[in-house]
């Protein structure tokens, strides 16, 4: 098996605002104190004409230099995403080899929404397997919002922000190892997520009678299982339970425990969330990323690269210790890489 380590990691984030900010003086009471209820305190906006090749060419760049490796050296790129990038029939991780000048790098762009990230460790791991000259790897994962088609605040359980984090992974590093990734798929709710216009299926025109758009998260639920809420309360104990069915998968693969994981990074996802999760898993709350997400919001497949350098920088994991990133995106897929500091 290939083993691997990082070496380095940064990132990049828009601008900072209050949850006030993004509610604006007009809101209702009612969208205040759904928002309130979420429990994140700020989020990161990006500045008009930042995209998000540019939010992840500098993550990556930081990310390069603070491991202190030239572009050149990087055998490997993989770029994860969750949002569209800025145009259609783009691939961010070819034109994010070209900024960073890494030309010999072999770009990798996956789009497994917010599980992306997680499972592109698995990704270099495969590719490190299957190329014994590749040494350097560098994972970003990045997340810019198409406000036209997605409500930061409305379309999902969390606020999405916008930036991007970067990993440089270096074969046989000793440090922050990668152990196993774990991942499952269910495809019975591929739709879910899905905006119904712009695709093959129905491309924009200009005679659209509404502004294309993801729909709302009760909307989607009400649409997607029928006004059923038997099977929406099922499909949404599904989402924490496999959580912890793929937490134990990844656990049994590397011969360790739920008891022994030091710390769980999940997606940035709002308060409650949270407590359910930490619930399912039977650990502490204060073992998750919860504080880091509510003062970030959701930064799609960024959010566990981001939150592990943040755990890093703040002292909060030693070496030794086994950490498991997770996440759970739409397709549906849940996805656990685990870690040794």
């Amino acid at each position: 098996m290939s083993t691997f380590g990082i070496l380095g990691l940064a990132h990049e984030l828009g601008r900072a605002m209050s949850v006030e900010e993004l509610l604006g003086p007009d809101a209702s009471d009612a969208a205040r104190r759904a928002l309130a209820a979420k429990g994140y305190r700020r989020l990161y906006r990006a500045d008009d004409g930042v995209g998000l090749t540019d939010l992840a060419t500098a993550a990556a760049s930081a990310a390069l230099a603070n491991a202190g490796v030239e572009p050149g050296r990087v055998d490997l790129l993989v770029v994860a995403i969750t949002d569209l990038a800025e145009y259609l029939y783009w691939d961010v991780a070819a034109a994010v080899q070209a900024r960073l000048g890494a030309h010999r790098a072999e770009a990798v762009l996956m789009g497994q929404a917010c599980s992306a990230g997680v499972l592109a460790f698995d990704t270099v791991a495969g590719k490190f397997a299957t190329h014994p000259d590749y040494r350097t790897a560098v994972i970003v994962a990045a997340n810019r919002v198409c406000e036209p088609y997605w409500d930061r605040a409305g379309t999902g359980t969390s606020i999405s922000s916008d930036g991007a984090a970067a990993a440089v992974l270096v074969r046989d590093h000793p440090d922050r190892r990668w152990l196993a990734t774990e991942v499952i798929s269910d495809g019975r709710y591929a739709g879910f997520m899905k905006m119904d216009v712009g695709g093959t299926a129905r491309p924009f025109t200009a005679a659209e009678p509404d502004r294309p758009a993801v729909a709302g998260l009760a909307d989607r639920l009400e649409e997607f299982f029928g006004g059923d809420g038997r099977a929406a309360y099922r499909f949404a104990t599904t989402v924490q339970a496999r959580n912890r069915t793929v937490l134990e998968r990844a656990c049994d693969r590397i011969g360790t425990t739920i008891d022994d994981v030091a710390r769980v990074v999940y997606l940035n996802d709002n308060r409650a969330t949270f407590a359910e999760l930490a619930a399912e898993l039977g650990i502490p709350l204060e073992l998750t990323n919860q504080e880091l997400a509510l003062d970030h919001g959701h930064f799609g497949a960024a959010d566990q690269i981001f939150c592990l350098e943040r755990h890093l920088a703040r002292g909060d994991l030693a070496a030794g210790d086994v950490v498991a990133l997770m996440s759970t995106g739409s397709g549906m897929h849940w996805a656990c890489s685990m870690l040794s500091i």
